[in-house]
């Protein structure tokens, strides 16, 4: 009996991939291409570079896109790549999305692929590490790549593979980003029907997959607010009109949109003042300080609403004080909205690539993806992917700490494939 059951064990791994499930294929095709993921995520995570200047990652994704056969287009959006894969029968255009962008952080963490990579950030000699997982985002991409490749014959559709860079925002005053790729026309020739995309967490077990219908992660704003006031000795603050105390008021006062004056039951709504430049000595009041912040929300009533209060509160406060205050507002990312229809069609697919039990619903969240601006030109799906070690304790993403088990990134390439075959199926 044991020798039968070897013999069939050995007869059903040599059969032909034609008496195989697609399912079966992409399980089989995505552990076997799992150790090329790991060495892609460890090269790229050593070698980082930040949006805009990601030239030397651009030509490292596009050098195996190419080796594959696809239709590459670099230079798309200053370092982005699309690369086009046409399957064997007619289907609809699915596009899959990975970042390519490192951030200006210094990497703490002890692996034997640390990057130390200096780079001009804005003027300023500045470390640069991927402490957001982009890394992984872009190495489980290019193993969707090469997997799909080898499937093409029977992949209803053709397949948009989008490698964006500068998704944490382009330097200084550049375009860049998922705006950029879109105004391009990364969506478009051939016109994508649906897109999806990954990102990796710090805080979820490896081997799990967690994703949001609706309203998943926050619109980002930045404010800036200045505040003139006069200036005077510190020794007779009466004779200025002090913008350092008008701007802690104003600072203060803002956070009472969150706690008093907006339902929280309805959405989160965050503000944050991350910055403020004001004096240059310690007895003299300036004439004027500048304080900038983000706003995050989940709600675009919610979002408008912010931006009218942030502009109330700050020139009512500098006027009642003697003062002035500009205050501008721009948009950084919009919500990121998944498509209710689409989630439940392409949810199978997820239980499907890491099981039934391993995937769940999560929460909304705070950060911001401008993944977001893919949305606005076709139904969108993004979920996330477990980087955290079974047993292990999350680490923040963005700072210099972040880690990630990157030994189950296979599961991401299962979910990938997966996508484009069952989406590929139902709108054929």
């Amino acid at each position: 009996m044991r020798k039968f059951l070897s013999l069939m064990l050995v007869f059903t791994a040599s059969l032909p991939a034609a008496a195989q499930t697609i399912q079966q294929q992409i399980e089989t095709k995505a552990k076997a291409v799992l150790p090329k993921v790991i060495e892609w995520r460890r090269h790229i995570h050593q070698n980082p570079e930040l949006g805009n200047r990601e030239v030397k990652t651009m030509e490292y994704i596009a050098a195996h896109l190419k080796s594959l056969g696809l239709e590459v287009t670099t230079g798309v959006a200053k370092t982005g790549i699309v690369a086009l894969l046409k399957g064997g029968k007619p289907g609809p255009v699915t596009a899959l999305r990975a970042d390519i962008d490192a951030l200006p952080i210094k990497e703490r963490v002890d692996v034997p692929f640390k990057s130390t990579v200096m780079a001009d950030y804005l003027g300023t000699q500045a470390p640069v590490m991927h402490a957001c997982g982009h890394d992984s985002h872009v190495a489980m991409l290019m193993g969707t790549a090469e997997v799909l490749v080898s499937m093409k014959k029977e992949m209803a559709g053709a397949v948009k593979f989008i490698f964006q860079p500068a998704e944490e925002g382009p330097p200084g005053d550049e375009e860049g980003g998922a705006p950029l790729m879109i105004k391009e026309g990364a969506m478009d020739n051939p016109k994508v029907d649906a897109i999806f995309g990954i990102h990796i967490s710090s805080a979820l077990e490896v081997g799990k997959i967690k994703y949001k219908s609706g309203s998943f992660m926050a619109s980002s704003d930045w404010f800036s607010i200045k505040v003139k006031g006069k200036g005077a000795h510190g020794s007779a603050p009466w004779l200025g009109i002090d913008p350092i105390m008008i701007s802690s008021q104003i600072i203060n006062a803002l956070q009472t949109i969150v706690s008093r004056s907006e339902d929280l039951t309805k959405a989160p709504v965050v503000i944050t003042v991350g910055k403020f430049l004001g004096g240059v000595r310690e007895n003299i009041i300036p004439e004027e300080v500048t304080f900038s912040g983000t706003i995050r929300t989940l709600d675009g009533a919610m979002q408008k609403d912010v931006w009218d209060k942030i502009k109330r509160i700050a020139t009512n406060i500098a006027e009642a004080n003697g003062a002035t205050a500009e205050v501008s507002i721009s948009t950084k990312t919009l919500v990121t909205y998944n498509t209710p229809d689409l989630v439940s069609m392409m949810l199978p697919s997820l239980q499907n690539a890491a099981g039934k039990d391993n995937v769940s619903e999560s929460t909304w969240t705070t950060g911001a993806e401008d993944f977001s601006f893919f949305g606005e030109k076709a139904p969108a799906f993004f979920f996330n992917v477990g980087g955290m070690p079974k047993g292990g304790t999350p680490t923040g993403h963005h700072t210099p700490d972040f880690y990630i088990d990157d030994s189950q990134l296979d599961v991401g390439v299962k979910a990938f494939c997966n996508i484009v075959f069952d989406y590929g199926k139902m709108k054929k």
